[in-house]
């Protein structure tokens, strides 16, 4: 056998290197034209939201969803695999109605919010009170106990967007508590949306709460609260009858193109399939399934072969308290170590503006990098700071690299999770754009030597006490699992 010399040998290695990063550059270019050209995004969203609408974990519009999502993979020639886990508790609504009565008389249109107990024509008096402030129920006392307490709410507009709509779950979080401890019977929240639109948020402490919980269309909760403040007296009679129970089997879909030079190494983008059954999920978050679909299929059809696996992951359970994406870390335990980041998309279509980077400066780096090849589709910025409220949560907890992409709000937080959050409301122009971004990204994590280590317990508990992360997820009844070592890394 003929010996090379070394010296040779280098130049080949050096100019074999040269030639895999020109073809990764290639192939880039090539994924991102592809991402904005003529593709079947928009035909997937509107098969997902106008056919199959709203989907509910548990429902059978959900268990078509994931028979819908398993096709599209397989149909694009992705590998694909569905994973069951168990959801902790079901919560459907079946019937809601209420009705004023007392010196002025009108029915109301209410919804349950997710987790509310049942009610049988439970009828108490309604008082005003106020914004839910600690100083609201010292005022009203004893009359807080056995009533109906009506709570006000600011306006949620296009104008407020995100910051409006994180503040809804941080003012609940504190106020449910309060008025509990007050005594109330029930808490019937104004809608912060005009127009009488309703939405559903879930209770703020989920699946642990044990009252009543309403919120009321805008212009009639208005009515009645102007009325009290007359000195009309007034009763709420209302009727909440749900479909709840115990655990009960949900299903995440993963699609898989395996890599070819590192495959135990794994990239994961994903966005979660359930929806609230309101509207028809189109921007929470039907509009990023099809996303994720769509850059699986145009990898596929352009026989691309990325060095490290890619998984692209819809999950289920996200509504209901992040469940999918936590029974996910729980089952791939033995994998995390590989995981090479955990990216998530969930704020619908406006335009993507940079990520979250999860309180990792090392990470902003490799964002950063790969966003190279689509500049000209910013700018972007970085946010440096750990998020919760989304798919990333449990792997963030788990010490993995993380990404939420963060998106410019556009229409986003005043059709979250109501009746108007449907197809025609999406920017199919701009999905086009963000599927490119997303996929540079993507590509470039997958194609890189470049590798973070995963944080150990004691770098989380520090990233949790140099942070606002425990009020994150006292907010959003996840703090519970942490403290207990029922969630995250604990070794």
């Amino acid at each position: 056998m003929r010996i090379l010399n070394p010296r040779l040998l280098a130049v080949i290695s050096a100019l074999l290197c040269v030639s895999s990063a020109l073809a990764a550059e290639n192939d880039v270019d090539l994924l991102i034209a592809a991402m904005l050209g003529d593709t079947p995004l928009t035909d997937d969203l509107h098969e997902l939201t106008d056919t199959i609408g709203g989907r509910v974990t548990g429902t059978v519009a959900n268990k078509q969803a994931v028979a819908w999502a398993e096709a599209k993979f397989r149909a694009a020639e992705v590998a694909v695999s569905t994973e069951e886990f168990e959801m902790p508790y079901e919560w459907q609504e079946r019937l809601v109605q209420a009705h004023i009565s007392g010196d002025v008389g009108f029915d109301v249109g209410v919804v349950a919010k997710p987790f509310s107990t049942p009610a049988s024509a439970l009828e108490a008096p309604l008082i005003d009170a106020g914004t839910g402030s600690a100083e609201d129920f010292a005022r009203l006392g004893d009359t807080a106990r056995g009533a109906w307490a009506l709570i006000g709410t600011p306006v949620l507009n296009d104008e407020i967007g995100l910051g409006g709509l994180f503040a809804e779950y941080s003012d609940a979080a504190h106020i449910e508590p309060r008025a509990f401890a007050a005594g109330v019977a029930g808490l019937v929240f104004l809608s912060s949306r005009p127009n009488n639109l309703v939405y559903r948020h879930n209770a703020a402490l989920g699946g642990k709460n044990e009252y009543p919980l309403l919120i009321i269309e805008r212009e009639h909760g208005e009515r009645a609260q102007r009325l009290l403040r007359d000195g009309k007296a007034l009763s709420l009679t209302a009727t909440i009858e749900i479909d709840a129970g115990n655990a009960f089997t949900a299903t995440n879909v993963i699609g898989e193109i395996r890599g070819s030079v590192r495959p135990e190494e794994i990239v994961l983008f994903g966005a979660h399939l359930d929806s609230f059954a309101l509207g028809t999920g189109a921007l929470d978050n039907g509009v990023n399934v099809a996303m994720m679909i769509n850059i699986a299929r145009q990898i596929a059809r352009l026989g691309l072969r990325p060095e490290r696996t890619i998984r692209f992951a819809l999950w289920n359970g996200e509504e209901q308290g992040l469940v999918g994406s936590w029974k996910y870390t729980e089952q791939h335990e033995d994998e995390l170590d590989q995981h090479i980041v955990a990216a998530s998309f969930d704020i619908g279509s406006g335009r993507t503006t940079g990520y979250f980077t999860g309180g990792r400066p090392d990470l902003v780096k490799l964002v950063e990098k790969y966003l190279q090849p689509v500049a000209g589709l910013g700018p972007f910025q970085q946010a440096d700071v750990p998020i919760v409220g989304t798919d990333n949560f449990d792997f963030m907890m788990q010490g993995v690299p993380n990404l939420v992409a963060n998106q410019a709000d556009a229409n986003y937080a005043s059709n979250y999770h109501a009746e108007s959050d449907t197809f025609d409301k999406v920017d199919q122009q701009q999905v086009r754009l963000n599927s490119a971004i997303a996929a540079a990204v993507l590509w470039g994590f997958a194609n890189s030597t470049d590798r973070l280590p995963r944080l150990s317990h004691d770098e989380i508990e520090a990233l949790i006490n140099d942070t606002d992360l425990e009020k994150q997820m006292r907010d959003f009844a996840v703090w519970d699992g942490w403290a207990s070592g029922q969630r995250g890394r604990h070794d």
